[in-house]
């Protein structure tokens, strides 16, 4: 398999960025959670066919995660500017994803550390914050009133989540400033 298919993959997904928040923006619910799911997948294929094949690469450590802070972030946005979802529940999602950028630059700026490696919890807050935006996308597709309650009951799980992860790479983060 050539090196370069996980990497495909990730620029696969930030490509489709733009045009997924283009069709919440207007309207086109089925369009905008099919190629939602289509990045999810193309997450799932880069992470599966670097590890299988053994085709990591520093350029994909940087990619993958900045492809999925983009796709994510990007998705909860246009989901609130589309009066989807509520504006706190982007906040949490940014201001977190703002505030690792943030540490992660002052790591690199103070430290030699340049691997920052998920962890569980960032692992599990982006399948919780994923598992939120399709719900919500498959509810604009699916008006039924049962997804509803669910789509209100999953935006306290995202922001718990999200700002437990944060909390454990900030733990992570002095851990790491403490044995250096």
């Amino acid at each position: 398999m050539p090196r370069w298919i996980p990497n495909f993959f990730t620029l696969t997904r930030l490509l489709l960025v733009p045009v997924i928040i283009r069709a919440i923006l207007t309207r086109h619910a089925t369009e905008a959670l099919v190629l939602f799911l289509c990045a999810a997948v193309t997450d799932v294929l880069d992470g599966a066919s670097a590890r299988s094949f053994h085709l990591t690469s520093q350029t994909g450590a940087y990619l993958d995660p900045l492809a999925d802070k983009a796709l994510l972030s990007g998705v909860f946005l246009a989901l609130a500017a589309a009066r989807e979802v509520p504006w706190w529940l982007v906040i949490v999602i940014f201001g977190r994803d703002v505030y690792l950028l943030l540490a992660v630059g002052v790591l690199v700026w103070f430290t030699t550390r340049r691997k920052f490696p998920p962890s569980s919890w960032g692992k599990a807050s982006t399948f919780v914050q994923i598992a939120t935006a399709v719900t919500w996308m498959t509810r604009d597709v699916m008006p039924v009133s049962a997804l509803d309650s669910i789509c209100s009951a999953m935006l306290w799980p995202c922001a718990a989540f999200t700002i437990w992860s944060g909390v454990h790479y900030t733990w992570r983060g002095v851990q790491l400033v403490r044995t250096r």
